[in-house]
C-alpha cells in the first residue's frame, strides 16, 4: 500500500489541484482510467469545438450567395478533417500523460479507481491492475458519462454517443439523434452541414430547454427549419435492420400538459442508418464504490458537496461534473481554484456561481448568463426586459445576421440575466459577464462604457440602452 499526501481520482479539471499541491510540497497521485486530460479534452469540448469550426467554415461558404458572391465547394476530406482533430487531442493527451510520468512528485495510475475503504482505493484494469493507495485528502474528480435512457431494444443495436460521433470517418446519411439539449444541437448542426439529413427527438416543448424559452424558441424555429424536428416526443423502442436503425417515439407530456394524453395513433416511426444518443450525462459516482466511504450521493447520483466542495465524508473533496452543479469545462476549472484555494489557503472560500455563462456551439449560436424568465416567473420576482435584433445594428446588418441580445434586469437596473442566439453569441456574452463579476452588476456598466462603431457588440449595448419593459405591462418604466 502505498500513502500519498494527495490522491485524486480523475485527470481533467482534478489536475489542476493536484498541481498546486505538487507545488505546496505534497505527494501526489493520480488515477485515470482513460486518456489523460478528461472528457472536455478526449471526448467532449475540445474536439467538438474544432469540428464545428470546419461546419462553420462550409456554412459561410454555403451561404455566400446571399452577399452577391458565387462559390461552389469542390471538394471536402471530411474523414481527414476528423483525422486531423483527433490526431490532436490524442498526441495533448499523450503530452500530458509524459508530463506525469516524468515528474517526481506526480504518481500516475492508470485504470479504474475503486474504493476499498474510507480514504483507501484499489486500481483495476490498465496499467496498474491490483494498485492500492491512501490520499491523507482525497479530491474525487471522475466526471460523467453519457446517460443512455430506457429505450426498449436499445441493447440490441448500435448506436453513438458524443463520443463515437466525433469519430465518424464519414457523414451519415440519415442521423436520428435522441436528446434536445446543447449536445444533439452541436452535433446536429455538423453533421447537418456535412450532408446528413438531421432527425431530432426530443422530449421537451423545445430544444435547449435550459436556455430562456424565448431564445429557445426561435432556436427551435431556426431547427426545424433546418432539419426533421420532434418536439415533446420520447423515443420508447428502436430496432436494427439492414444496417438501418428504427426509431419509435410518443408524445411526451411534459410539466403543464401532463395528463393531456393523444390516442396511440401519435406515435411516430423515424429510420435512419445512425442513432445518436445525446439525452445528457450521468455521474460515475457509481463506479467507485462509494460505499466503503461516508462519500454521499443524491438521488441522480451526483455527489453530495458542502459550499466548501467538501463531500460528507472527512478528507474528501469533490469537484467537476461528478458534483454536478454545471457540467461545463469552465465550472469544474473555476471548481478546481476554489478547492485548491480551500486546502492551501488561509481562509476557506465557498464556492461562487455568480455569472456563470453557458454557450452553444450551434448555428445559430447561443450563450446565456444568469437568469432566465421562466425561473423568475417561477418565483415570483419583478423584473424587466428588452430585447435588440442583430439586423437593427450597422455590422449585424451587413453580416445579414438573424437573432437577438435579450437583457433581464430587476426594477432598481440590476442585471438578473442576458441572453443570445445569433453570430458569436459565445463571444458577446463575455463583457454581460464581466460587469455582473467585476462591475457593479448594473445596466450602467454596459449602457456607460464605449462599444466601438459599428462593430457586433453594440448590438448588446442597444439592447442594455432601450427602454425595458415588465411582463404584463404595457407602458415602459424609466430607471
Amino acid at each position: 500500500m502505498e500513502v500519498f499526501d494527495f490522491l485524486v481520482i480523475g485527470s481533467g479539471s482534478g489536475l489542476d489541484v493536484a498541481n498546486v499541491a505538487v507545488n505546496h510540497g505534497q505527494s501526489v497521485a493520480v488515477v485515470e482510467k482513460g486518456p489523460l486530460g478528461g472528457t472536455c479534452l478526449n471526448r467532449g469540448c475540445i474536439p467538438s469545438k474544432m469540428l464545428l469550426y470546419h461546419a462553420d467554415v462550409l456554412e459561410t461558404i454555403d451561404r455566400a450567395d446571399q452577399f452577391h458572391i458565387s462559390a461552389n465547394v469542390t471538394d471536402i476530406a471530411f474523414s481527414d478533417i476528423v483525422q486531423e482533430v483527433n490526431t490532436d487531442v490524442e498526441s495533448d493527451a499523450e503530452s500530458i500523460r509524459r508530463g506525469l510520468r516524468s515528474s517526481p512528485q506526480h504518481e500516475l495510475f492508470e485504470g479504474e479507481a475503486h474504493f476499498v475503504d474510507k480514504r483507501t482505493v484499489e486500481v483495476s484494469g490498465g496499467d496498474d491492475d491490483g494498485a492500492r493507495l491512501r490520499g491523507e485528502t482525497v479530491l474525487i474528480a471522475a466526471g460523467s458519462r453519457p446517460a443512455i435512457p430506457d429505450i426498449d431494444g436499445i441493447e440490441d443495436v448500435d448506436y453513438l454517443t458524443s463520443r463515437g460521433a466525433l469519430q465518424l470517418e464519414e457523414p451519415p446519411d440519415h442521423l436520428i439523434i435522441v436528446g434536445g439539449g446543447y449536445i444533439a444541437a452541436e452535433l446536429g448542426h455538423f453533421f447537418g452541414t456535412f450532408g446528413s439529413d438531421v432527425t431530432i427527438i426530443g422530449r421537451r416543448p423545445s430544444l435547449l430547454p435550459e436556455a430562456d424559452e424565448e431564445v429557445a424558441e426561435a432556436f427551435t424555429e431556426r431547427y426545424a427549419d433546418r432539419f426533421n424536428v420532434h418536439t415533446r416526443y420520447e423515443a420508447t423502442a428502436v430496432s436494427e435492420s439492414d444496417g438501418n436503425v428504427t426509431v419509435e417515439a410518443m408524445p411526451f407530456e411534459y410539466g403543464d400538459d401532463a395528463g393531456v394524453t393523444g390516442g396511440d395513433d401519435d406515435s411516430i416511426a423515424v429510420t435512419g442508418d445512425s442513432l445518436l444518443i445525446a439525452a445528457g450525462r450521468t455521474p460515475n459516482s457509481d463506479t467507485l464504490h462509494l460505499d466503503a466511504t461516508d462519500v454521499e450521493t443524491d438521488s441522480r447520483g451526483f455527489i453530495e458537496t458542502d459550499e466548501y466542495l467538501q463531500t460528507t465524508a472527512d478528507g474528501i473533496w469533490a469537484l467537476g461534473d461528478i458534483v454536478g452543479e454545471y457540467l461545463l469545462k469552465h465550472s469544474a476549472n473555476h471548481e478546481a481554484q476554489t478547492v485548491a484555494r480551500n486546502l492551501f489557503g488561509e481562509h476557506r472560500q465557498p464556492v461562487d456561481y455568480a455569472a456563470m455563462p453557458f454557450a452553444v456551439f450551434a448555428s445559430p449560436e447561443v450563450a446565456g448568463v444568469g437568469r432566465h424568465e421562466q425561473e423568475l416567473r417561477t418565483a415570483d420576482r419583478e423584473y424587466a426586459t428588452n430585447t435588440y435584433e442583430y439586423e437593427d445594428t450597422a455590422r449585424g446588418d451587413a453580416m445579414n445576421a438573424e437573432g437577438f441580445v435579450k437583457v433581464i434586469i430587476d426594477l432598481d437596473g440590476e442585471i438578473l440575466g442576458c441572453h443570445i442566439i445569433g453570430p458569436n453569441a459565445s463571444t458577446l456574452i463575455q463583457e454581460v459577464v464581466i460587469a455582473m463579476k467585476a462591475g457593479s452588476g448594473t445596466v450602467r456598466d454596459i449602457r456607460e462604457s464605449i462599444h466601438i462603431h459599428p462593430a457586433l457588440p453594440e448590438v448588446v449595448q442597444r439592447a442594455f440602452s432601450g427602454q425595458f419593459s415588465r411582463p404584463g405591462h404595457s407602458h415602459h418604466h424609466h430607471h
